[in-house]
């Protein structure tokens, strides 16, 4: 097996995240220490192997049987495999996850209770005292986490998306943020004055706190160190940020934020396709998966309004 060359590829040509690379390695290796040849035969040997040995659920057995597929793709592209022999496994089902999302209300009180932290005049206050000023550090930590769920709530983008931006990722006169995807994919996203004006007031702060001129490779975010963000540093900040919210009492991250946006979005109307756009989703079937949100909060709708829905069906004389 060319497990080496594959993740080289995936790592350096197609730019998968760390934590996906990791777990392509280990499912490669996992495979290939049991021995299994690429075949219709020893996958389904494998995937055996995982649910009777291994005692492995289903969705986890699927996103093993998704590497190797991904893996025989690229063995394909070199010659090495002349069809893809996991299409032939049928793979376990599982029951579909819906996207868990925050309700608007909770998101609007989070911005109501927090917006001293991105005003201008918290800015004026920050602009007075030195940068190394432990008040100084507070109050730009302070607007960073405000910055960080004001652009993963506005935008939708992925964490690692909003860890790649530049300040030249800002495009004030087309009101747009350039965000480099998956797969190395440059998509568009319109930015609403708001959070436009919540940019240019961070910018502020930044440059007061780091005393250097922005460049093509300066990061739109920094720590109060002057480094760029990093996975842990967003997940801490959205953590604290949405920690005394209402109503949010479960999972806290930048993933959740973005499927808010996705079902507040189409709550409103806005098409599919415009919505798979917006999130850099490859297909639309990716996309799909927030009608099924709106469905399921359109029967507790039905249910609790319609007149027949009641214990005893509703009056039928009426």
């Amino acid at each position: 097996m060319q497990i080496d060359a594959f993740i080289d590829y995936i790592a350096g040509v197609r730019r998968y995240s760390p934590r996906t690379v990791d777990i392509y390695r280990d499912v490669l290796s996992q495979f290939e220490a049991k021995g299994e040849e690429l075949t219709p035969t020893g996958l389904r040997n494998y995937e055996v192997w995982l649910l009777d040995d291994r005692k492995l659920g289903p969705r986890t057995v699927g996103q093993h049987m998704s590497a190797l597929s991904s893996y025989c793709r690229w063995l394909m592209k070199q010659g090495q495999l002349s069809s893809n022999p996991v299409r032939l496994v049928r793979r376990p089902k599982t029951e579909k996850r819906l996207p868990v999302f925050y309700r608007e209300s909770s998101m609007k009180d989070y911005f109501e209770t927090s917006a001293c932290d991105a005003s201008e005049e918290q800015l004026q206050m920050l602009l007075l005292l030195p940068p190394e000023d432990r008040t100084a550090v507070a109050m730009y930590e302070r607007r960073l986490r405000r910055m960080i769920v004001s652009l993963l709530y506005g935008t939708g983008i992925r964490r690692s998306e909003l860890i790649s931006l530049n300040v030249t990722s800002i495009d004030a006169s087309r009101a747009c943020i350039s965000v480099l995807g998956k797969g190395d994919k440059m998509r568009e996203i319109p930015i609403i004055a708001s959070l436009y004006d919540e940019i240019s007031l961070y910018l502020d702060a930044a440059g007061h706190m780091f005393g250097d001129s922005a460049n093509g490779d300066t990061p739109l975010l920094r720590t109060p160190a002057g480094k760029r963000l990093y996975p842990a540093y967003v997940d801490r900040a959205v953590k604290e940020a949405l920690g005394n919210v209402r109503d949010i009492t479960g999972q806290k991250s930048a993933h959740i934020l973005r499927h808010t946006l996705a079902s507040e979005l189409l709550d409103r109307g806005t098409d599919l396709n415009s919505i798979k756009e917006l999130l850099g989703h490859s297909s639309l079937a990716a996309t799909q998966v927030y009608t099924h949100n709106t469905i399921e909060r359109l029967k507790k709708v039905y249910t609790n309004a319609h007149p027949r829905a009641t214990k005893n069906g509703g009056n039928n004389g009426d």
